[in-house]
């Protein structure tokens, strides 16, 4: 008993001295004018998976905390409207093809009666200025000359309308092919479902939120410096986040943002005591190809500290050094 009693002491007193070593760094860094930190939560780029057009779910694929590629479809709406539509559009192209051939067949049939009467025409007027034919005639011919080439116009203005619904026709057709396939839901990139906004079977409307996504390639946390600190924050700057449910666990990450303008206090401030009060928002942002390695134990919203060098020389103290640097 009284050698387990010695053993827990030992284990108390090394426990403490750790501990005590621990703050002892971490008051000595608070002071050291060459590091700057301050408290936030994990956050991450979220996306929103809506629909084009207002329409019923038909099946959702994924659920809450699954990981999905980019590419993958997460969800799917009803389309028999969109085919039928699509349907009626391939029958308009059908209908203004056959209206074309038939139009083009039209036109070589006028074509050749009004080659015909123009002829007749050119002849009849050459007889008539030799007074070899009468004037009868001639304007029988000139007559049927130009009712011939009437008719020709208007088999080749028939032709241009079928080509013109033709087109019509296609237009439709690649919009309805286009909304069917913006009928499933694909992921725009990789990441994990945090939300299941909507249930198969609900009816949405055009940009009905179906699905929230969290892009697991672009997490940060935000935090806020004073004035005096923010100014010195380089964007590239390094950085070390301290989550609070693994506090010995340093996560390397990098400063991408600097707000330009402060937070909580008037835009306008007179004198120094005030301008200590302003608070700057800045961004840390870890590396992508540490998240990719371990995706999923990613959890978004998870309070910590963030430590970041103002001093690009300087040396991170024992408990902010990552295991490679220990």
């Amino acid at each position: 008993m009284k050698k387990i009693i010695i053993i827990a002491a030992a284990v108390s007193i090394v426990a403490l001295g750790i501990y005590g070593y621990m703050s002892y760094q971490r008051s000595k860094i608070e002071n050291n004018p060459a590091f700057a930190h301050g408290n936030g939560r994990l956050e991450a780029t979220e996306v929103d998976i809506t629909t084009k057009l207002a329409e019923r779910i038909a099946k959702i694929n994924v659920d809450e905390g699954t990981a999905v590629k980019k590419g993958e479809v997460l969800a799917e709406m009803h389309t028999e409207v969109l085919r039928a539509e699509l349907a009626q559009a391939q029958a308009r192209h059908a209908q203004a093809v056959a209206a074309k051939i038939s139009a083009e067949a039209t036109v070589m049939e006028k074509k050749s009666a009004c080659t015909g009467a123009k002829s007749r025409y050119e002849r009849l007027k050459s007889l008539l200025n030799k007074s070899a034919a009468s004037q009868q005639e001639f304007e029988t011919a000139e007559t049927n000359y130009l009712t011939k080439k009437a008719e020709l116009a208007v088999a080749e203005a028939q032709v241009k309308a079928a080509e013109a619904n033709i087109l019509a026709a296609q237009a439709d057709i690649k919009r309805y092919e286009a909304d069917i396939k913006d009928s499933k839901l694909i992921a725009p990139r990789d990441g994990r479902i945090q939300y299941k906004i909507a249930e198969e079977g609900e009816v949405l409307a055009s940009g009905g939120k179906v699905l929230n996504l969290l892009d697991l390639s672009d997490v940060y946390m935000t935090f806020y410096l004073p004035a005096r600190a923010a100014g010195k924050v380089k964007i590239g700057a390094e950085a070390r986040i301290l989550l609070d449910a693994i506090p010995n666990a340093p996560i390397p990450a990098e400063i991408t943002f600097v707000a330009s303008d402060a937070q909580f206090t008037p835009k306008t401030v007179e004198t120094q005591v005030e301008r200590e009060k302003l608070m700057f928002r800045v961004k840390a942002r870890i590396k992508p190809e540490l998240l990719r390695k371990y995706a999923e134990h990613v959890k978004t919203g998870l309070p910590g500290v963030v430590w970041v060098k103002l001093d690009p020389d300087a040396a991170w103290p024992d408990f902010l050094k990552l295991r490679s640097e220990r």
